[in-house]
C-alpha cells in the first residue's frame, strides 16, 4: 500500500485500527500475567504453601503489563537490530538492552504493586531495598531477560514471516509479468503471420483483379484498426472475437469470392464468456489454408460455440480433404502451436485442443476451456 492511499484514508479508521491494536496488545500480555499467576498459585497449592491468588494476580499483571508498555521498544529495537546482521555487535547491544530493561521493568512493577493496595506482598517497595535483596534481583532479572528474549524472538518470527509473504507476492507478481509478456509475445506473432499471407493474396491479386486487391487492402486496413484498438487486451469477450473473425473472414472472402461459405452456429449465451484474444483466428486460416484453398470447389466452413458441462467449446470444421501424410506438419505449424501456447498460459492444463477428422470429410478443430463471464454480463 503506497503512502498516497494511507493518506487519503479516513482518520477514524486508522484511529480505530490503532486502538485495536493496543487492545489486542493489552489482552495479549494480561493473559500471559494471568498464566504465570495461575501456575504460580498452583504451584503453591501443590507445595503446602498459603499464597493469595489475588496478590499473585495483581504482581504478575503489574510485572506483565509494564514488559507489554515496553514491547514497541523492543519490537523497534529487533528489527532495527536484527540479529541476522552485524551478529556479535547486536547480540551484544540486545544483551545490555534486556539487562537495563529488566532493571527498569523491577524498578517499575513492584512499587506498582505496592500502591496497588497489597503491601504485604513486598514489605519495603523502596528502590535501595529491591536492589539490596540479592534473590529478588536475580529473580526478576532472570524473569525480565526471558520476557525480553522471547519478545525478541517473536519480533524476528514476525519480521520473517512478513518477509515471506512479501517475496511470495513479489514472485507471484514477477510470475505474472513474465506469462503476460509471453502471452504478448505470442500473440505478436500472429500479426507478421498473418499479414505476410494477406500481402501475398494482394500481390497475387494485382495481376488477376485490381478492385478486389483494393478491397482486399481496405479489409486489412480495418483489421490492423481494429487490433490495434485492443492491442492491450490478453482477454475478451467472445462476441468481440467473432468481430475479429467476420472482419479478418471479409478479407478470405474477397480472395477466394464464391469459393468460400462461412456458417456461424453460435449459441447467444456464448457471446458473453471471456476467450483468449484472437485465439480462433489461426485455427480458421488454417481451415482456409489447408481446406478451402486445396480443392477446386467451394470450400464452406463452420464455426461453432455452445456451453457444457459448465465450459465453453469452439468448433471450426471444413470440409477439405482431411488430414493427410501431408496436411499432418500443419498441426505443428505457427498456428497451432501459438495456440497451444496462449492456451497453456492462460488456463494451465484446464483447456483442451483437439484435431480430428470429420464424419464425411474435412477436419474439426475443437477447443474447451472454462466459460468465464464478462464483468459487463455479470452487472447485467
Amino acid at each position: 500500500m503506497n503512502t498516497e492511499s494511507i493518506q487519503n484514508k479516513p482518520q477514524g479508521l486508522l484511529t480505530s485500527r490503532w486502538w485495536l491494536r493496543v487492545l489486542f496488545g493489552f489482552c495479549v500480555w494480561a493473559l500471559l500475567g494471568t498464566s504465570f499467576a495461575l501456575s504460580t498459585y498452583l504451584g503453591a497449592r501443590q507445595d503446602n504453601v498459603q499464597i493469595s491468588f489475588k496478590r499473585a494476580l495483581s504482581g504478575y499483571l503489574a510485572d506483565f503489563l509494564v514488559w507489554g508498555m515496553l514491547s514497541p521498544l523492543i519490537f523497534r529495537m529487533a528489527r532495527r537490530f536484527d540479529l541476522r546482521e552485524h551478529f556479535p555487535r547486536n547480540l551484544l547491544l540486545h544483551l545490555g538492552l534486556s539487562i537495563v530493561l529488566s532493571f527498569v521493568v523491577l524498578s517499575a512493577a513492584v512499587p506498582l504493586t505496592w500502591y496497588l493496595g497489597y503491601p504485604n506482598l513486598v514489605r519495603n517497595p523502596t528502590l535501595l531495598a529491591l536492589y539490596r535483596n540479592g534473590a529478588f534481583s536475580i529473580y526478576y532479572l532472570h524473569q525480565g531477560l526471558t520476557i525480553y528474549w522471547t519478545t525478541v524472538v517473536v519480533a524476528h518470527a514476525i519480521k520473517y514471516y512478513r518477509g515471506l509473504r512479501e517475496g511470495e507476492a513479489r514472485t507471484s507478481q514477477l510470475a505474472a509479468q513474465l506469462a503476460q509478456a509471453q502471452l504478448q509475445a505470442l500473440k505478436m506473432q500472429i500479426h507478421p503471420h498473418f499479414l505476410f499471407n494477406t500481402l501475398n493474396s494482394i500481390a497475387a491479386l494485382l495481376h488477376k483483379d485490381v478492385e478486389a486487391a483494393d478491397r482486399m487492402i481496405a479489409r486489412l486496413g480495418d483489421f490492423l484498426r481494429l487490433t490495434l484498438k485492443r492491442s492491450d487486451a490478453q482477454i475478451i469477450d467472445f462476441e468481440q472475437e467473432l468481430e475479429f473473425l467476420k472482419c479478418y473472414l471479409d478479407i478470405e472472402h474477397t480472395r477466394f469470392a464464391d469459393r468460400l461459405i462461412v456458417k456461424m452456429e453460435v449459441e447467444p449465451q456464448t457471446l458473453g464468456f471471456m476467450v483468449p484474444n484472437l485465439i480462433l483466428q489461426p485455427i480458421v486460416e488454417n481451415a482456409i489454408r489447408h481446406g478451402v484453398a486445396r480443392q477446386t470447389s467451394s470450400g464452406s466452413i463452420i464455426i461453432r460455440s455452445f456451453r457444457k458441462n459448465g465450459r465453453l467449446v469452439m468448433e471450426v470444421e471444413d470440409n477439405g480433404p482431411g488430414l493427410t501424410n501431408d496436411t499432418n506438419g500443419s498441426l505443428s505449424g505457427i498456428g497451432l502451436n501459438n495456440t497451444r501456447a496462449r492456451l497453456e498460459r492462460c488456463y494451465g492444463e484446464n483447456y483442451d485442443l483437439n484435431v480430428r477428422n470429420g464424419v464425411d470429410r474435412g477436419v474439426v478443430v475443437t477447443l474447451e476451456i472454462p466459460a468465464i463471464e464478462s464483468a459487463s454480463v455479470k452487472e447485467n
